[in-house]
């Protein structure tokens, strides 16, 4: 339900899983596991499937923490869109590579829960797309030293309240992994 016009496809978003994003995430193999099968499932129904990669100062571009981790792979015929910003929409070329493929919604796994997950799926949503945040399929540092909620409460949070997310002509939904519909 989308307000975007002909925008009828969803698209599968894998954010930010790194070497060095994911290296101390909470549930990491747990993480991976899921979202590779996502992977898989997109590829097998023919599904977008956009892998998200960031760099900035901390994460050098190139580097062998900004390689995406081993566990998944990108195909050469999947877009992939760097970006230097928490909204994967911000100074990326993301809006056209969607935009091409017909896509209105999004099915969202990756990291950090915290920082590029909020960031895109809020960033996705004013731009007008039905955003699927995938409840088991994004992950977080434990940054509870620094005064944070612990990782499973900062998930557990996000995941209650992007729920309830409303918009005019929109749909924000949390699914898990095993019950995500690439079809609407």
């Amino acid at each position: 339900m989308t307000t975007l016009i002909n925008r009828p496809n969803t698209a599968l978003l894998v954010i930010d899983m790194q070497k060095g994003v994911v290296r101390e995430a909470h549930n990491r193999e747990g993480v991976i596991a899921n979202i590779a099968l996502l992977v898989e499932r997109a590829r097998g129904e023919g599904v977008p499937l956009v892998w998200i990669q960031h760099h900035d100062d901390e994460l050098e571009l190139g580097s062998d923490d900004w390689e995406y981790v081993p566990e998944l792979s990108r195909q050469d015929s999947e877009p992939l869109v760097h970006k230097s910003f928490g909204d994967s929409f911000e100074g990326t070329d993301l809006e056209h590579v969607l935009g091409k493929a017909g896509v209105g919604r999004l099915v969202v796994a990756g990291a950090q829960t915290d920082a590029c997950i909020r960031s895109t799926i809020h960033g996705a949503f004013t731009r007008g797309y039905d955003v699927t945040l995938v409840g088991d399929a994004h992950t977080t540092d434990d940054n509870s030293s620094w005064g944070a909620p612990s990782p499973t409460e900062v998930i557990t949070h996000t995941n209650l309240y992007w729920q309830f997310e409303t918009a005019p002509g929109r749909t924000a939904a949390v699914a898990a992994s095993g019950e995500i519909g690439f079809t609407v």
